[in-house]
């Protein structure tokens, strides 16, 4: 049973927030410090509103309520749908919006135009709540767009960077094929389910799963068009280019693009998971684009110099692993990465000068202490702890390789993400720094799959698939692939201190520093649409 205020905590905050950024810029930048004390405190009620929401959700149980609706035969209505998923999404962006709200205050004080940049915050941070809360394809396209129209204001703050507008006119260039993307597979959900309201498609798609319709060529190819607009939104290769050029930026711009936008294609994924697990194409699109986005992100991201590209490149990877679980099927294990990574991406960029500093005062020897055999020991024990740790979180969290076989997979990166911690600190040569290696691991360790079984309770009651398609034939072959990239990178990753000097590492390092050249092609293809020289970043 909805109720009025229940409605109203769930869809005034992106209102709200939206109509900010129809005050005119003029009037904004003249009354600068109304305009910050006004956002900062629009924000905290939206936080205050995301609370007391997903308080009345547990009470009442989810919404699915239409405010207006066209009259027939328009398919068009408005109106909110809040469940498990949409709260945890609107509690992330209420908290991370509220903190770069906070900080920009700081940051941007004395700025000219200072007002112009909080009207237009605000106006981006509501499209990304009212993408979140939006009933259906047709409201959600629509906010996505919004969304990117905000954030292209926000990226051309400075004027007067080359760099800065150079860059912004190339995410524009993507975000406009992501749009494409959407409104294609828009048209043909419509087309083949009657409907773009999530509760009617979610259904249809329940009946395909249940009546093994899942190989429907129209089915795989609106799958299909979703993950590759998904893909343009989290800066998947080869859509990735735009992120890290990017960081001309204001501060709380990139923190607000990777800790808040940058997740809205991983959004799309999961929100749409009944019908994207449909189609084996676009499940195994992602796993591959995923894996390997998160492989390239992770080696360009130790060759940066740069920490602000290197957290960009950092994005990009994270965002890839975030992928390659919604390609597996973990769409509760996607959700947890978008939160953790959320926040820790948006503490990372708001500390970054603090963490300069703190650098430059450090001196440590980050050198091994054991070398050769003894080194190689370490490794072999480092991974019967790390991948015994692994097993027992399978047993525990019930996972079956043989119908799950990519929980299999993320338990095996799991358990290579922990090898590392644990050998790093076995040839430390000391004891001490050993042992709280190994209890590190085990805390993580466990701390990773008590927050992944949360999780998963906390979506039972939502519209996530929680059950995909039996793995074909292609789709083991997909996971084959993933383990064998992952494994290569990995050995490389341990070699690299032993063969630091060897010309095929010097060279790789060079290549993976200038992100292997891939951003070339985007790069020509913007200055052909806007009639611009390259500037030099």
């Amino acid at each position: 049973m909805t109720t009025a205020p229940l409605l109203l905590l769930i869809s005034a905050p992106p209102i709200a927030l939206l109509a900010v950024g129809f005050i005119p810029s003029g009037f904004a930048n003249r009354h600068a410090r109304g305009m910050r004390a006004g956002i900062v405190t629009l924000m905290g009620f939206c936080l205050a509103a995301a609370v007391a929401a997903a308080g009345l959700l547990i009470v009442g149980g989810p919404v699915d309520h239409a405010f207006w609706e066209a009259p027939s035969p328009l398919p068009v209505n408005i109106g909110v749908y809040f469940d498990s998923l949409t709260a945890v999404m609107c509690l992330l962006i209420s908290f991370v919006g509220l903190v770069i709200a906070r900080f920009s205050v700081r940051y941007l004080d004395g700025d000219a135009a200072q007002g112009s940049f909080f009207r237009w915050l605000s106006f981006t941070v509501g499209a990304v709540l009212l993408m979140v809360v939006s009933r259906n394809l047709i409201m959600f396209t629509g906010a996505w767009m919004l969304t990117s129209i905000g954030l292209h204001q926000l990226l051309e703050h400075y004027p007067d960077r080359p760099w800065a507008i150079w860059a912004a006119r190339k995410k524009l260039v993507i975000s406009r094929l992501g749009d494409v993307m959407l409104i294609s597979a828009l048209a043909l959900t419509f087309w083949c389910f009657g409907s773009s309201d999530y509760s009617v498609v979610f259904a249809k798609a329940d009946a395909l799963r249940k009546a093994s319709a899942d190989g429907e060529l129209m089915v795989s190819l609106i799958g299909l068009l979703y993950v590759l607009g998904a893909m343009t939104k989290s800066a998947q290769f080869p859509f990735h280019s735009w992120l890290p050029d990017t960081m001309e930026s204001p501060t709380p711009v990139s923190a607000l693009m990777h800790a808040g936008i940058i997740n809205a294609g991983g959004f799309l994924v999961i929100r749409l998971s009944p019908l994207v697990s449909l189609s084996h194409v676009a499940l195994d699109v992602l796993a591959v684009v995923g894996a390997f986005t998160a492989l390239f992100g992770g080696l360009v991201m130790l060759c940066q110099t740069s920490i602000k590209r290197s957290l960009a490149f950092s994005t990009i990877a994270q965002m890839g692993f975030m992928m390659l679980q919604c390609g597996m099927g973990a769409f509760s294990a996607a959700l947890l990465h978008i939160v953790a990574h959320s926040l820790y991406k948006s503490h990372a960029f708001l500390t970054v000068g603090s963490v300069l500093d703190a650098a430059a005062r450090l001196k440590t020897d980050s050198r091994p202490s054991t070398t050769g055999l003894a080194s190689m020991t370490a490794l072999g024990v480092a991974s019967g702890i790390a991948f015994g740790l692994s097993m027992l979180a399978i047993t525990l969290t019930g996972s079956d390789p043989a119908t799950k076989p990519g929980g299999l997979v993320l338990n095996l990166v799991m358990g290579m993400a922990m090898t590392t911690l644990i050998w790093h600190a076995l040839v430390a040569g000391s004891w001490k720094i050993s042992l709280v290696g190994i209890g590190a691991a085990m805390v993580v360790n466990g701390a990773y799959y008590a927050a992944y079984l949360a999780m998963d309770r906390l979506l039972l009651t939502s519209s996530v698939a929680h059950e995909v398609v039996p793995p074909s034939f292609l789709d083991l072959l997909v996971i084959g692939m993933v383990v064998i990239g992952f494994l290569g990178v990995f050995a490389i990753q341990i070699a690299a201190s032993s063969l630091a000097r060897s010309p095929a590492i010097r060279a790789l390092y060079v290549h993976a520093s200038n992100g292997f050249y891939c951003d070339i092609p985007a790069r020509q293809i913007t200055a052909r649409i806007w009639g611009l020289t390259t500037p030099v970043p």
